[in-house]
């Protein structure tokens, strides 16, 4: 009877483990199989990275730089080893000429050399307000408008994009969403 009673009281926990364990397992399959696109890629993201603070590219025509990202309407730091470029929340760090061809500089792409940024910038007046700022920083758009999906909501929003490029030749994207 000991060993019956010992069966009966196994078996109901037993069972209760192996059904939470079954469902456990059928609704994690379940929660994988109905996540498509930005849900799949947000499930897929570090809870510690929140999106980026700056992004750093060495310049060479400093003067030239300085000046057209300040036409652009952007705040300039200027600093010995870098120019820093403010817009929103985030910046663009433009390391100097003398501080990226320095061999003692190593916290950098050991082989970056202008132009090698490609940046796209949220734009949230109009287009034609954009083509007369970069009109007035002597820029040109070289490509757009055009739809292209940017970052929002895991990359699955369009946007209008207007291409030109910076004193050193990095590129700009300007997206703009409706």
């Amino acid at each position: 009877m000991s060993n019956q009673h010992h069966l009966d009281h196994a078996g109901p926990d037993k069972s209760r483990r192996q059904f939470i364990r079954r469902a456990a397992v059928a609704g994690a399959a379940a929660s994988a199989g109905s996540l498509t696109g930005s849900a799949q890629a947000h499930s897929q993201t570090s809870a510690e990275v929140s999106g980026f603070d700056h992004v750093a590219a060495p310049m060479q025509n400093t003067e030239a730089m300085v000046n057209f990202y300040r036409a652009l309407g952007m705040i300039v730091h200027e600093d010995t080893r870098i120019c820093s470029v403010h817009f929103g929340d985030h910046k663009i760090n433009f390391h100097r000429p003398e501080t990226w061809q320095s061999p003692d500089f190593t916290l950098r792409a050991p082989s970056a050399r202008p132009p090698c940024g490609d940046f796209c910038f949220v734009w949230t007046g109009t287009a034609a307000s954009l083509a007369a700022l970069l009109e007035q920083a002597g820029a040109e758009i070289i490509e757009g408008p055009v739809t292209r999906s940017g970052g929002r909501a895991g990359g699955t929003v369009p946007g209008t994009s207007h291409y030109t490029r910076d004193p050193d030749g990095n590129l700009l994207e300007f997206i703009i969403y409706a």
